[in-house]
């Protein structure tokens, strides 16, 4: 199998039909062997029967909603083509991009993300999503404009060692681009949503920037996490100390009292607190240990073995 392509679709029943046509003549033109995947993420209306009745596809159901990500991830594990193509269910991503993301792919890349150069929505959405790119850059830096874009094309073993949970669909590419694989972009086009409604909403907004630091933390401290617990645990430690000479030093030879002063209880507060979070560190340190050691996941990846 050449592609796979994977759409996740949550209450899409006026967009499905139009978007598998749009999917079938591409890629007839294109000459490749493809399936198409439809992950319906428990939608509450026609979306599920309306998908019934179409053919040349394969169609996952969720038991209930649970999210965008989730669906991706069982597309995914569910795809048999040699490269995946990700897009949304709502015709705003154009089907008529997929050559580009190929031709792009085919250059050396692992990776190719598309960016909407010009967006079609509305000014709140795209007001948000300029302030989560910031967020986004400031933390995990992939490298590229628009993650929040759908529009992907992936190498299958890309997902060899991935598995998804919470928001983390638009933060792919720097999961992969920190595994060392090669992440590009390209310009593709953008259209306004027609039919249905926008799911995206302040909750989700929320989850994004937590596993935004999920992360940020997995990216940086992932097989160090000692190095972050416990840098911070001897700061704070240290500060808690310092300030505990500089009381014992005015009480003893300049006769400050520390009567009703809240300072003596800061500086063992600083000490205490620093010893935990040190120690937490240690307990950290084992557990990535342990983890790493029972599970598959290694923390590198090969790219090619050279026998001469």
């Amino acid at each position: 199998m050449d592609l796979s392509i994977v759409i996740p679709v949550y209450n899409e029943e006026n967009n499905v039909k139009i978007l598998h046509q749009k999917i079938v003549d591409v890629c007839n033109r294109l000459g490749k062997s493809y399936e198409i995947i439809f992950v319906d993420d428990g939608s509450q209306d026609k979306t599920l029967e309306n998908l019934k009745r179409l053919n040349n596809l394969k169609i996952i159901c969720l038991r209930k909603n649970c999210g965008q990500t989730a669906a991706m991830d069982a597309g995914f594990k569910e795809a048999k083509g040699s490269v995946i193509i990700t897009m949304d269910g709502d015709l705003q991503n154009d089907p008529e991009d997929i050559p580009k993301l190929l031709d792009k792919l085919d250059e050396g890349y692992d990776v190719v993300s598309g960016w909407r150069f010009e967006r079609k929505d509305p000014f709140m959405k795209r007001f948000i999503s300029r302030g989560a790119n910031f967020l986004r850059k400031f933390f995990v830096s992939d490298g590229i404009h628009d993650s929040g874009c759908s529009l992907k094309a992936y190498r299958k073993e890309c997902f060899e060692s991935v598995d998804l949970y919470g928001e983390m669909h638009r933060f792919i590419p720097a999961i992969l681009k920190w595994k060392g694989f090669k992440i590009a972009e390209v310009k593709v086009s953008h259209h306004p949503r027609h039919h249905g409604k926008t799911k995206y909403g302040w909750r989700r907004i929320v989850k994004g920037f937590v596993d935004m630091i999920s992360v940020w933390f997995w990216r940086k401290y992932s097989n160090r996490p000692l190095h972050l617990f416990g840098g911070a645990g001897l700061l704070l430690s240290g500060l808690g100390f310092v300030v505990g000479v500089y009381l014992f030093i005015a009480r003893l030879f300049f006769g400050m009292s520390l009567q009703n002063r809240i300072w003596p209880l800061v500086s063992v507060f600083m000490v205490l607190a620093g010893i935990q979070l040190f120690v937490s560190g240690i307990l950290a340190d084992i557990a990535v240990k342990n983890y790493y050691s029972k599970s598959k996941e290694k923390s590198y990846l090969i790219k090619e073995i050279i026998k001469k």
